[in-house]
């Protein structure tokens, strides 16, 4: 079979079906597992990511959403030469990756006609039927039975080693200007891991908050996870957060016990490290009993 993946969870998936060598084009998103990256990029987006600021991206979002554009664009020549038999595809966000009305209107250039399986996850078990989804197109269902378990099993887990601990105030802040509290799944994650979300709210969008009502939530534990940041992207507009009046009276910033994370890599996709996530808030707000389970490498402490 010849898939192409427009989304990085989609191609996270794959890969973790054992299905790389069937992957004949990816978005140019597509970093994990890094062979991913080497795969033909079929889609790129006119947004750099490492040379604007958040604000300034936000704004462009925002243009484009409003003018009725696409943040991305497909590589047509690219899309013809994969000719795949099946392409991945979402219809959760504009911002994420390309919706499947922009798929459907580039299915007319193709050789032949693939199937189109897409993917809608806004919660944790949203995200596991994705896996059985692509497991069935592909041919893989057993493969996919065995991964879900296996998540499945390490959720249990954590919720196991962390139930009737006192569970901590938590601020997931998914943006950095404007703030942004997180949605979908994220919350979910928190609640696993052994603390309750004060402002993001489960199976629903992401959605704008101010820097008052971050403090009058009044947050034991903040964690900043912009969506598409690695840490050292984060750490280059940290005084965009700092500088906020309402910053040291937040209980978290006083406690020391605010923290850097690998945001698609742990919290910003619906894939499989949605469960590595779990583990790494567990091991931050439950270190006394979690504190091994967490990714190498994967927290950075605010000082």
């Amino acid at each position: 079979m010849r898939i192409c993946s427009l989304l990085p969870a989609g191609t996270e998936i794959l890969f973790a079906l054992g299905l790389d060598r069937d992957i004949v084009g990816v978005s140019h998103e597509c970093d994990y597992p890094p062979q991913a990256a080497r795969k033909p990029h079929v889609v790129r987006t006119d947004i750099d990511q490492s040379r604007c600021s958040s604000e300034a991206i936000d704004e462009a979002v925002k243009a484009a959403v409003r003018d009725g554009e696409s943040l991305y664009q497909v590589n047509e020549d690219a899309l013809r030469t994969a000719d795949p038999d099946l392409l991945v595809t979402q219809e959760l966000c504009k911002v994420c990756a390309v919706e499947t009305t922009q798929v459907n209107r580039l299915l007319g250039i193709l050789p032949r006609q693939p199937q189109v399986v897409t993917l809608h996850a806004h919660t944790i078990a949203d995200m596991l039927q994705d896996i059985r989804l692509i497991g069935k197109m592909t041919e893989r269902p057993s493969q996919a039975d065995a991964l879900v378990a296996a998540l499945t099993q390490r959720m249990e887990r954590v919720a196991a080693l962390v139930a009737g601990r006192p569970r901590p105030r938590v601020f997931c802040l998914e943006w950095l200007k404007p703030p942004m509290a997180c949605g979908h799944w994220v919350p979910e994650q928190v609640a696993v891991a052994g603390g309750d979300e004060v402002l993001g709210r489960a199976g629903a969008p992401s959605c704008y908050v101010t820097w008052d009502e971050i403090a009058a939530a009044k947050p034991e534990v903040l964690i900043l996870m912009p969506c598409g940041f690695p840490i050292e992207r984060t750490r280059q507009e940290l005084s965009v957060v700092t500088q906020q009046p309402a910053w040291r009276t937040i209980p978290a910033v006083r406690d020391r016990r605010v923290y850097l994370v690998d945001g698609p890599a742990y919290f910003n996709r619906p894939g499989p490290r949605l469960v590595d996530g779990i583990e790494l808030l567990a091991g931050l707000l439950h270190p006394e009993r979690c504190e091994g389970l967490m990714p190498c490498g994967a927290v950075e402490p605010l000082s």
